[in-house]
């Protein structure tokens, strides 16, 4: 992406108290050393309020959102984590390995930092007081000299958790949809052979092949897990996305999409005071969401709407089969596509996996590929192997209805309330998607006309009924969305349900060696899949997580077993 020495030398020499200065001990040695053994060199800023951008970052320097930032540099060698927010809750949070620190204010949770430190880390600050170098030197940092900046080492003899062993780096991941192609994206990128196993004949021809995805974040009053995963994800996907080569409705970028704004209708006068009192509270940058009362939003909308709205100027739609083939073509020469082929089991042998299954169009049974690791990412298709079949994954069956563009007056931007409406794609806008429980998978991929009703009830509750057609010709697409209970994805090891235990901690609930999930995505599968990616990858390679450690547990495929398992109660006779 952006080479480390031209950025760490960027910032200039200013005071912390202005700007986070990267460039101040940047160890062309220490790189050398870290790129040797396989690693890479890992910052994190801590900073109250976001830095101002430095030039050379424009185009992937964070907004002002509290959480964890990721910049990866020189081609993910260097990673900078920039801390917003209530320091020592999360660094708390935070699990890595870090070289350097960089404190704009003598504010930071010192024994927090020393956590994380690697022998040898550094700190920048600012100087504080005499207590505070106190404090400092009982954390295990040492320094020459009260400079402005202050530079101190960790220098504390405290036992180290040595680094994991490289892994086998050959997967086998299940499913082309988003899902897969984003696993295999990401563990090409870091040097794994991948086998892609697909029971259709292409990419994207599940829930991931419909005309076009929505994809804007979620806001709340208490800022919960949910809202901020998905916070997380949806900026991650922002910048993954222009890694690939960004998006065009032209078709002169990889990904055929438009980042033309989504307009979030209240759906009645209470939920537009909770609009307004969440913007208006946590205070996002504009660029992020406005709370537009109703004139404002009818403006936009260009038809009248009794109430105010959220504006996610960033948010847009996209096709989630152009973003597959982009991932897909990132992969190079260390994928290899298996189509046609639908996995049935899953076979340990040795220290690898056996995946076995029939070819879809003679029916023979045969091993399709084998590796150490496999990553089932097939959505409704996991219900049926045995080691994925205790999940309590359920699928919601979502109807799409297709509208032509020359039949009624499209919306500039995508828009939704209940339901969400895009701009015309190549003549066609999409209206949906309908949650209908079923009970038949195949049967019920089926267009229904009821469902088609409803589609076109939300667009005229949306749009006005003057700008939706009565009896438009029943057209559109039917996929079936892959849910857990609460929502949430499934990411990372697969637990053992026939393993014995009352495991009483996530690190504690028995797992299947080397087999892993990025499951129930339920209707968020465009944003979700290139986070769920790079968290199993950090996973799996032993690197730091790429967002706080609560928020991965919230993910972990182990949870219903370990929360089903602290219910059981066994009364001995």
């Amino acid at each position: 992406m952006f080479p480390a020495r031209g950025v760490l030398q960027a910032y200039g020499r200013q005071a912390l108290t202005d700007r986070v200065i990267l460039d101040l001990a940047f160890d062309e040695a220490r790189l050398a050393a870290a790129r040797a053994a396989g690693g890479t060199l890992h910052y994190i800023v801590v900073a109250a309020a976001l830095p101002a951008v430095p030039p050379v970052l424009a185009e992937c320097w964070p907004l002002a959102l509290p959480g964890m930032h990721r910049l990866e540099l020189d081609g993910g060698r260097t990673v900078v984590d920039i801390v917003l927010g209530d320091p020592e809750a999360l660094l708390l949070d935070i699990t890595a390995r870090v070289d350097e620190f960089h404190a704009p204010s003598a504010q930071a949770p010192l024994r927090a930092l020393a956590r994380l430190a690697v022998p040898g880390a550094l700190l920048v600050t600012v100087p504080g007081d005499e207590a505070w170098k106190r404090s400092l030197r009982a954390a295990g940092f040492s320094w020459d000299a009260d400079t402005a900046p202050l530079q101190a080492r960790y220098t504390s003899r405290k036992p180290q958790p040595s680094r994991p062993a490289p892994p086998v780096r050959s997967a086998v991941v299940i499913g082309a949809g988003v899902a897969g192609a984003a696993a295999c994206e990401r563990l090409c990128a870091h040097g794994w052979d991948v086998t892609l196993v697909e029971r259709h004949d292409g990419p994207a021809q599940e829930a991931s092949g419909n005309r076009a995805g929505i994809f804007m974040p979620l806001l709340s009053r208490d800022d919960n897990i949910p809202t901020r995963l998905t916070r997380a994800a949806y900026l991650h996907a922002l910048r993954r996305w222009q890694a690939l080569g960004g998006m065009a409705t032209d078709g002169s970028a990889p990904i055929l999409g438009q980042q033309c704004g989504v307009l979030q209708l209240a759906r009645d006068a209470q939920h537009a005071a909770l609009q307004k009192e969440v913007a208006e509270a946590w205070r996002y940058p504009v660029e992020y969401v406005r709370w537009l009362d109703a004139a404002q939003a009818s403006a936009l909308l260009g038809s009248a709407t009794p109430h105010g709205a959220w504006l996610f100027p960033q948010g847009g739609w996209a096709n989630p089969a152009s973003v597959c083939r982009a991932m897909l073509a990132a992969c190079g020469g260390r994928l290899q596509r298996v189509f046609h082929a639908q996995a049935l089991s899953l076979e340990r042998k040795g220290d690898g996996w056996l995946v076995r299954g029939a070819d879809v169009d003679t029916g023979h049974d045969r091993v399709l590929a084998e590796g150490a690791h496999v990553i089932v990412a097939n959505g409704a298709g996991a219900m049926a192997l045995s080691q994925t079949a205790p999940l309590p994954l359920y699928t919601m069956r979502g109807q799409v209805t297709h509208l032509a563009a020359d039949t009624f007056a499209a919306p500039p931007m995508v828009v939704c309330r209940e339901a969400y409406l895009t701009p015309a794609m190549e003549g066609i806008a999409s209206v949906g998607a309908t949650y209908d429980r079923t009970s038949d998978r195949e049967a019920d991929r089926a267009l229904w006309p009821a469902s088609q009703q409803e589609n076109l009830a939300r667009a005229r509750e949306i749009l006005g009924a003057g700008r939706v057609p009565e009896a438009p010709a029943l057209a559109g697409r039917v996929g079936l969305r892959c849910m857990a209970p609460d929502r949430l994805p499934l990411v990372g090891t697969l637990p053992d349900h026939a393993a014995p235990g009352q495991p009483e901690r996530l690190r504690d609930v028995p797992r299947h060696p080397g087999l892993h999930a990025l499951l129930g995505y339920a209707s968020r599968g465009l944003i979700w899949a290139p986070l769920a990616a790079e968290l199993l990858v950090c996973q799996l390679e032993g690197l730091s997580s790429p967002i706080e450690a609560s928020l991965a547990g919230a993910l972990d495929p182990g949870r219903f077993l370990l929360k089903s398992r602290r219910k059981t109660v066994v009364i001995a006779p």
